[in-house]
Order: C-alpha cells, then structure tokens, then sequence
C-alpha cells in the first residue's frame, strides 16, 4: 500500500489545458523593424526620456503619457509615431516561426487572437501580406489597450473561454506580460537578444510564466507543459 502512495504522489500533476494563443504584433509575430528609443525621444524630448525611462524600468508607456498632454500636443505626438510606424510597415516581415507555429495550432485546434498596441491599417496589412488570420485582432482603437488587462479578457470573452486556459505571447514586459497576468492568464515572454535578463529588470511586478528565445521555441514548450486536447 504504501509504494502505491508513493508513486501516487511522485507522478506529475496534470497538464493544464491550453484553449488558445494571443500574439502580440510588432516584434512578436514581426521582426522588430521601429527604433523606439528614436519614437520615443522624438515624441518626448531627450530630457524627458531619459528621465522617464530611470524611473521605469520594464519600459516606457508612451501612449499613457500622451493621453495627459493637451489636445495639440497630442496631435503632434501621435504625428511621429505614426510615422515611425508607416516606416516599419514599409519592412515589415513575418517573425521566424511564426506560420509554423500558426499551422502547429491550427493542427491542434487552437484559436489564435491577436492584440497590438498599433493601428488596425497595420494589423490589415499585416493579415493581407502574411496570409494568417488572427480572430479577434484588437489594435489599439480598442481602450483600454495593454497592459491593461481588457483586450485580453475580451478575447477570452469572444471565445467563452478562462483567462487560465490561454496564453499571451510577446516581447514586451510592460505591456504583453503585465497583460496576460493581470487577466490570469499564462504569460510567454520572447526575449530573443536576452536583453531581460539585465539586473534591471529583476524587481518589475509582473514576471511571466515562460521565456523563450524565438518562436521556434514555443511549440515544444507548449506539447511539454500543456494539455492541448480539444
């Protein structure tokens, strides 16, 4: 009796069930193409960067100091970025591993959603040129955006699903881990140059389940840790 105790309580506990992916765009499912130290500073000044950027060490949330300043001055900063951002769009491409692990999910039955801090045109774009649908696609005309946690819970939402069955995939701490943990989701962060593993990135509030290196990556994480029936 009692070696039937001990290989009960010695046997792995069970999978938690995946139910669906939610991507980030720009530098998850894209190769990061926008300089946004350069955004940044151009939006904000070098002064003001530098000192919002020692008092945040996750990352700088542009968009939230943007939405305190006064109507003109916001037009103006939203005029940069939205240049920087039809830069990117001229270089675009699709992130290594990306269309395989889309076709691993579909294989399994997974629904892939999609949340980015971009505009829809670029997420239209994105969808047209790559041939990968990812339903629902929030873009940031849907407040709030990340970090906060609603789009993610959304999604969850749309699909009649547990925030604890989906996993949110990005490169960013701030917004896509903060995100996926805030809704209690499990949070996959993509770090492919290893840039979090910096000391000052050790005390930030949210820290993910899983850190990969590329995309590649993420599908043999997802058959080793999860229960991927439909």
């Amino acid at each position: 009796m009692a070696s039937n105790l001990s290989t009960l309580s010695s046997a792995a506990p069970p999978r938690a069930r995946l139910r669906g992916v939610v991507f980030d765009m720009d530098g998850t499912l894209t190769v990061p193409v926008i300089d946004f130290a350069a955004m940044y500073r151009a939006v904000l000044g070098e002064d003001e960067y530098v000192r919002i950027k020692a008092e945040s060490p996750s990352g700088i949330d542009i968009l939230h100091h943007i939405e305190t300043w006064s109507p003109e001055k916001q037009r103006k900063a939203y005029a940069i970025i939205a240049d920087y951002e039809r830069q990117g769009l001229d270089r675009l491409q699709i992130m290594p591993g990306a269309a395989e692990l889309c076709g691993f999910l579909d294989s399994k039955n997974i629904r892939r959603g999609l949340i980015t801090r971009n505009v829809k045109a670029a997420v239209d774009i994105f969808h047209e040129r790559f041939r990968l649908t990812f339903s629902p696609a929030l873009s940031r005309e849907f407040r709030p955006y990340k970090p906060d946690p609603a789009p993610l819970l959304h999604i969850c939402s749309a699909w009649e699903v547990k925030p604890s069955e989906i996993m949110m995939v990005g490169d960013s701490l701030k917004d896509d881990v903060a995100c996926g943990k805030r809704a209690g989701a499990v949070a996959c962060l993509l770090d492919e140059s290893g840039r979090y593993d910096s000391p000052e990135y050790t005390n930030v509030n949210f820290k993910p389940d899983f850190k990969v290196s590329s995309l590649m990556e993420v599908h043999s994480l997802l058959e080793a840790h999860f229960d991927l029936s439909p």
